[in-house]
């Protein structure tokens, strides 16, 4: 099964795709990871990367799309794949629908997780995670069983993000809004679109995602 999360900035795509990579032996595609790893693979795609990343300058769709098409047609994913972070834009969602017939495969369906503005301005300003091993933690909905310890690791250095706050998260959500929530239509309009509440606990979302990928054919 192949799949698009969709969802703004702090709606919690990573901590779900973690859980069907788990869970249902699935393959997270993550552009920022698959830009990071292709700047250092030394492979004639990772040196295009790196000279427009070294640049200053943005990567393309084209780029991107064919980092994709690798891992499509390379990696091993026999629960099929979840697509992170891409399509973003209308013309992207347009690539990556001829990239699935390029290489035999198709989209089954696109999870949109809804989140309210204001729970995610609370939700990301109190995120911060063990420095580490990398594990998520909250101020308020997900704190260490012991303060200052992680319970995954029990590291005790912790860091946030720097653009974890307010005024960061709203030029994000602005974005999201106007590059990325048109996709919300495109795929509704193609039938593949299944709305979720992305604002329960981890695990009701959880099984909210589970819920709508059992109904897929």
């Amino acid at each position: 099964m192949n799949i698009i999360l969709l969802g703004p900035p702090g709606a919690g795509k990573g901590t779900q795709a973690r859980f069907l990579v788990e869970e249902r032996d699935m393959m997270q595609l993550s552009t920022g990871d698959m830009l990071r790893a292709a700047r250092t693979s030394g492979t004639e795609m990772g040196k295009k990367v790196a000279a427009v990343m070294d640049a200053g300058k943005l990567v393309t769709d084209e780029i991107v799309i064919g980092l994709i098409e690798e891992q499509l047609t390379t990696a091993k994913a026999p629960g099929g794949f979840i697509f992170d972070g891409f399509p973003r834009t209308l013309a992207q969602a347009d690539a990556l629908t001829a990239l699935m017939q390029k290489v035999g495969k198709k989209l089954d369906t696109v999870v949109e997780m809804r989140v309210d503005d204001a729970a995610l301005v609370e939700r990301i300003t109190g995120r911060y995670t063990c420095g580490t091993c990398g594990e998520g933690y909250h101020d308020t909905l997900k704190v260490p069983a012991k303060e200052g310890v992680c319970d995954n690791c029990g590291g005790t250095e912790f860091k946030r993000r720097a653009d974890d706050n307010e005024e960061s998260l709203k030029t994000r959500l602005m974005a999201y809004y106007k590059e990325t929530s048109p996709l919300i239509g495109y795929y509704y309009a193609k039938g593949q679109l299944q709305s979720i509440d992305g604002l329960g606990d981890i695990d009701e979302v959880k099984a909210a995602i589970a819920g709508a990928l059992d109904t897929v054919s």
